[in-house]
């Protein structure tokens, strides 16, 4: 449900996130800037479930803001402002306009999920030859960029080859952020192993200004972009514990939810102890990173 904001106009809905252009001194939408506002919504399996978790917005906004800070010598961001409408203080920020790269950018360190499952049918993630012998847990003998399509909501995401970025983006954005990417993940696992965090793999989004210059946009290393492990239980030979919706998915695909996956149909509502669980795993990813103590 979008909100009424004075001052704003609605523009987009995704997912998880709303999007409203600030109003000129002429009444129209302007073109330069947005206000981004994360929901409490919470997707899964390309589903928008009807289930919410409380203070997710929040979570998801401030991480960001922190990911930032710490990305800042590497990647400039979007961001221009944290002064937002009261309705949405804490969970929205005011950003530049973009023009968006067309890709989904993921990089892996870890070998699970999606990306386990092509390298058990192919030997390879996104065109991306691994070594044999690989399980499910194990650490990458190095980062690889796994792009894929950006689907419209309700529809897959596509594994993508390099090439196929290249030729959809042209070889020089394709390297560029291909190598950002990378560097974001080998970055991000440099600051949060010593707070107890692997970051298996993370999605990041890319904007580029009228200049060229690439800019970080959208949201960063937050539970719903990147997977989250525990250091301390991580084994590899089964799927890992986990800060992110991870535990979302698993309870879908559970005898206890009594959803069948591949049958088209929506997803059943979230039981109250798994949207309670759900929110304690996003508000500890945060504090553990951050060291700060989460405030709506």
């Amino acid at each position: 449900m979008t909100l009424t904001l004075p001052g704003f106009a609605h523009v987009y809905s995704g997912k998880v996130r709303d999007l409203y252009a600030p109003l000129g001194d002429d009444g129209a939408p302007r073109t330069d800037r947005l206000l981004l506002v994360a929901s409490d919504r919470i997707s899964a399996y390309d589903f928008v479930l009807r289930s919410q978790i409380p203070d997710k917005g929040a979570v998801l906004t401030q991480l960001s803001l922190w990911w930032f800070d710490q990305l800042a010598d590497l990647v400039p961001n979007q961001i221009v402002s944290t002064d937002v409408p009261e309705q949405v203080a804490g969970r929205a920020v005011l950003v530049e306009r973009l023009d968006m790269v067309p890709v989904e950018c993921i990089a892996r360190a870890y070998l699970t999920g999606g990306g386990l499952s092509e390298y058990e049918r192919d030997g390879a993630v996104s065109g991306v030859e691994l070594p044999a012998g690989l399980v499910d847990g194990d650490r990458l003998p190095k980062p690889v960029f796994t792009p894929t399509t950006k689907a419209p909501v309700g529809e897959h995401d596509l594994p993508m080859t390099y090439d196929e970025v290249t030729a959809k983006v042209g070889p020089d954005l394709a390297a560029r952020v291909r190598d950002l990417t990378v560097r974001i993940l080998d970055r991000s696992n440099e600051i949060a192993a010593p707070r107890g965090i692997l970051i298996a793999d993370t999605k990041v989004e890319f904007g580029v200004r009228a200049d060229g210059e690439i800019v970080l946009a959208d949201e960063v290393l937050t539970p719903d972009s990147s997977r989250f492990w525990p250091a301390v239980s991580w084994e590899p030979g089964h799927p890992q514990a986990s800060y992110d919706k991870q535990y979302v998915r698993d309870w879908l695909t559970s005898p206890a939810s009594g959803w069948d996956r591949a049958s088209g149909e929506e997803p059943p509502e979230l039981p109250q102890d798994v949207v309670g669980q759900t929110r304690d795993r996003y508000v500890e990813a945060y504090e553990q990173l951050t060291g700060r103590t989460f405030r709506p």
